[in-house]
């Protein structure tokens, strides 16, 4: 039996994770599978009850299941501690454990809700990309990685950016590789003008290209990204960079879809190469968005993200790509109908609760025949 660990973690985790776990059983039972559910602590609810974000426990559950489903971590009543045992540092031990190096993040656009967009209708015309970033080097784990103070006390902070060719080149290979299935253009997202590890990142991109000559690749440095993603989304289908652009990238583009509340992603380890069809992956799935304290208990999270997760958990981790459809599709209906979350509501005073939400993608999901 596949085995999935739950990880729902703090803040708005663990609604959006139950209401998501409320459509994985309607998939579950619509389609006849069974998977088994482990729980895990993580982030500041660990912290609180055994003195740490990931405890040991919580790693070896990650390492022997399949698939791992996560919410979010951290609030304020954790931001004064240091850093090592802050939730969030939970979340990037988890990624360098187990290797899940490829962070696929689609930018889905609902025509019905490009009100909620500041970009202006014929900008959102078109867009279907996915960014890819890559999640275990770069800035946030190279060394050293320190802060002193000087004899004569002055503060110092220092973080490294580091890559080898074999880390860029797999995550590169995965950019061509996706391209390859879908419109067969690759963007490679660098600072070549300025760093040399974006120059050697370019160098090795330039180097792959020749196996993919059905790709075209291009090249553009992370300022000229930054301002192309916001004025010329539908110029793009499969963006590829390192960590930190990545993830400055991804969460801009929450800005097109109009919320982070709708925005999936899944992180991934791929042993022996990726194929975009007929392969499975151990992978770790969430929403985008943080844990939004401000709103926990209120029900009025945006499950759709974390639902569409799980939709992307089905796709790569069990290749249970009907299911996966199942779900995407329902979802899609659901917001065409007009059923709203507060943050995608033109109306605030007439929107649906999280458990709403998933309960109505859960309808949609009976009345979707896939035969």
């Amino acid at each position: 039996m596949m085995k999935i660990a739950v990880l729902r973690g703090d803040g708005i985790g663990p609604e959006v994770i139950d209401s998501a776990l409320i459509v994985f059983d309607a998939i579950t039972s619509k389609y006849g599978h069974q998977f088994e559910l482990i729980d895990g602590k993580i982030g500041g609810i660990a912290i609180d009850e055994v003195g740490t974000p990931l405890p040991d426990d919580t790693v070896s559950v990650c390492e022997e299941v399949d698939a791992i489903l996560f919410g979010a971590v951290g609030g304020p009543k954790w931001d004064s501690v240091d850093f090592e045992i802050r939730p969030e540092s939970a979340i990037l031990s988890i990624r360098k454990k187990l290797d899940l190096f490829v962070n696929i993040r689609p930018v889905i656009v609902y025509d019905c809700l490009n009100a909620m967009s500041p970009l202006k209708d014929t900008i959102l015309k078109n867009v279907e990309l996915v960014i890819l970033r890559e999640l275990t080097g770069g800035l946030y784990f190279s060394e050293p990685k320190k802060r002193w103070v000087t004899q004569e006390n002055i503060r110092y902070g220092v973080d490294t950016l580091e890559y080898s060719e074999v880390e860029i080149e797999r995550i590169l290979r995965v950019g061509f590789e996706i391209a390859r299935s879908r419109r067969k253009k690759l963007t490679s997202v660098d600072k070549a003008n300025v760093m040399e590890s974006s120059k050697l990142w370019r160098q090795v991109a330039n180097e792959l290209a020749s196996e993919y000559k059905d790709v075209q690749l291009e090249h553009l440095y992370m300022d000229n990204m930054a301002m192309q993603l916001i004025t010329n989304p539908a110029n793009y289908d499969v963006i590829v960079t390192e960590n930190t652009f990545g993830d400055i990238l991804s969460d801009e583009a929450a800005v097109i879809s109009g919320s982070l509340g709708l925005l999936p992603s899944a992180s991934l380890s791929i042993d022996s190469g990726f194929k975009s069809k007929n392969m499975t992956y151990k992978g770790l799935y969430e929403p985008i968005h943080g844990s939004a304290p401000d709103i926990v208990g209120k029900g009025i999270a945006n499950p759709i993200a974390t639902i569409l997760s799980v939709a992307m958990m089905f796709r790569y981790s069990f290749g249970l790509v009907t299911e996966a459809n199942t779900i995407e599709k329902a979802v899609s209906n659901v917001v065409l109908q007009g059923k709203r979350t507060q943050d995608i509501a033109d109306n605030q005073s007439n929107f649906v609760s999280t458990l709403e939400m998933a309960k109505s993608i859960v309808l949609e999901i009976a009345s979707i025949d896939e035969s």
